[in-house]
Order: structure tokens, then C-alpha cells, then sequence
């Protein structure tokens, strides 16, 4: 696959921000990133991370962070157990489970280790299920995205010679034929239509 054209940061800039306009994300909600350098530079997952790489993705995706004002946590390698990198405070005030380890190129990714370094007070938690989330490199972050994922293709389709997939998250649609979804639009004169019938 070819590399899009513009420089990395740009690049994430351009996708973080088609995921806020997509999904309507907005402040204090989270997105999980999950990343490969490796993949990045046109390499194997794992095989030769960079931080160089994880400056410039980290410094785009600072850009629309700062515009909107959501969180953004940072998704370790396996070695980790694909363990969160987050701020402190997030972490508590979310009731996340803290874990003890530091996120080192060797052993949770180039990603995360450089995140962890920007952070102010940056911690490790387990797991966490977020409201959106971007992968770059097929690093797999489903498993911290909330119930139920909805897949997106964005416009920039890779990153370097890494593949870009990304997803929003909505509630579960509960009930059966009698369950409703939105009210009727008030502007139609009658905001109980269809709403009489009662189960109980």
C-alpha cells in the first residue's frame, strides 16, 4: 500500500479529526489509540520500533486534543497485556485498575513508551472500555472499547506503510419490535403518538 502524502503528524491530525467529526466525540469523553511504529516505517509488527515515529504521531493527535478537549490513552503491546497508558487522574476519577509497570520500547511498544514520558502524572491501568479508538498498524484495541464497536473507514487509509482502521461506540439497542429508539419529532404535533401502549 502506498503512504499517503503529508507528514505523519499531519496525518493524524487529519484522521483523529474525521473521527470527532464521524462519531460527534467531544469533551472529557476518551479515545484509545493503538499503534505500531514498526508498521509505520513498512515493518513487521514489533520488529524495529522508533520513538522518532511515536514523536509525531503523538504530536498530531495532540493538536486535535487540545482544539476538542477529550482524553486520549495509549494502548501497550502484548508484552504488556495491551495494558493503558492514561493520565492519573483519569485513571481515578474513571475507577480504572492501576497495574505496576513502566511501558519501555522493549516491552510495551515504542508508542507507549514515548506517551508515558509526555504525560504529566502517567500510570498504567489493565483495561478500560472507551468511547472511540484509532489503530495504526492492526495492533488490535477492541478490547477497550466499549460495547458495541462501529467500524470506520477514514479517508487517509495508512499511515507510512501502516493500515489505519478506526471505530465509535454506541449503547446497546435493548428490546424487541415494541422498543423506541428516539421520540417522535416534536414538531409533528403529538409527541405520545405510538407511545399509549403499555406492557405492564
Amino acid at each position: 500500500m502506498a503512504p499517503e502524502s503529508g507528514s505523519i503528524a499531519d496525518q493524524v491530525e487529519s484522521i483523529l479529526s474525521e473521527l470527532v467529526q464521524t462519531s460527534g466525540l467531544r469533551t472529557g469523553q476518551i479515545v484509545v489509540f493503538g499503534v505500531s511504529t514498526s508498521e509505520v516505517q513498512g515493518h513487521r509488527i514489533g520488529s524495529s520500533g522508533a520513538e522518532s515515529v511515536a514523536e509525531q504521531l503523538f504530536a498530531g493527535a495532540e493538536r486535535v486534543r487540545e482544539r476538542i478537549g477529550f482524553h486520549i490513552v495509549w494502548q501497550c503491546c502484548e508484552h504488556l497485556n495491551r495494558a493503558i497508558v492514561t493520565e492519573r487522574r483519569l485513571a481515578e476519577d474513571q475507577g480504572w485498575t492501576e497495574v505496576s509497570a513502566v511501558p519501555v520500547p522493549r516491552a510495551g511498544g515504542s508508542m507507549a513508551s514515548y506517551a508515558y514520558r509526555q504525560l504529566k502524572e502517567p500510570c498504567l491501568v489493565e483495561s478500560v472500555q472507551v468511547h472511540a479508538g484509532i489503530d495504526i498498524g492492526e495492533t488490535m484495541i477492541g478490547m477497550h472499547l466499549r460495547p458495541v464497536a462501529v467500524p470506520l473507514r477514514p479517508a487517509i487509509r495508512s499511515i507510512g506503510q501502516a493500515r489505519v482502521n478506526m471505530a465509535m461506540t454506541r449503547p446497546r439497542l435493548i428490546g424487541g419490535t415494541r422498543a423506541v429508539y428516539s421520540l417522535p419529532d416534536q414538531s409533528s404535533g403529538d409527541r405520545n403518538k405510538d407511545l399509549s401502549t403499555t406492557c405492564e
